[in-house]
């Protein structure tokens, strides 16, 4: 991958541009009533496409990373749903919304090209243990207080 670890990845540089956008230019013009709806709801999912890459790029087995890359793309969705929803409420202009879509929108096909070279290079597969099953364990879970002896 690359010496400087996820920070080196270019998906994820562009990812921090947009939760920058985000955090100081566009939270910022939200009007205080919305401080713990809209712009508590466009906050989180930026910093989760920034958080899930990282995450990805710290499992060995290609296919964790590309996993968690999926929830990266569904958190840079819920995002321009949030951007959207700020926009159409005149909570921001439409250039600032535009300029955020078209970083969302780069960072989508990044993040496509991406998940498409962890599938190519297929990092891990031939390790020990990759080709085992993983199960999990079912616990029974008590769903009511023990009588009192």
């Amino acid at each position: 991958m690359t010496k400087k670890g996820f920070q080196g990845l270019e998906v994820w540089q562009k990812a921090r541009q947009l939760m920058i956008v985000v955090h100081k230019r566009i939270a910022p013009l939200l009007p205080p009533e919305e401080k713990w709806d809209v712009a508590h709801q466009i906050r989180s999912p930026s910093k989760s496409v920034m958080a899930n890459i990282a995450e990805g790029y710290g499992r060995y087995y290609y296919q964790d990373n590309a996993r968690f890359c999926y929830n990266a793309r569904g958190s840079l969705d819920e995002t321009i749903n949030h951007l959207i929803t700020a926009r159409d409420l005149g909570y921001i202009p439409e250039s600032l919304y535009r300029e955020a879509h078209a970083l969302a929108d780069e960072v989508r096909r990044m993040l496509n090209g991406y998940i498409a070279y962890l599938k190519r290079c297929r990092q891990g597969e031939n390790e020990p243990g990759s080709n085992l099953p993983i199960q999990e364990v079912r616990i029974a879970y008590v769903t009511s207080k023990p009588e009192p002896d």
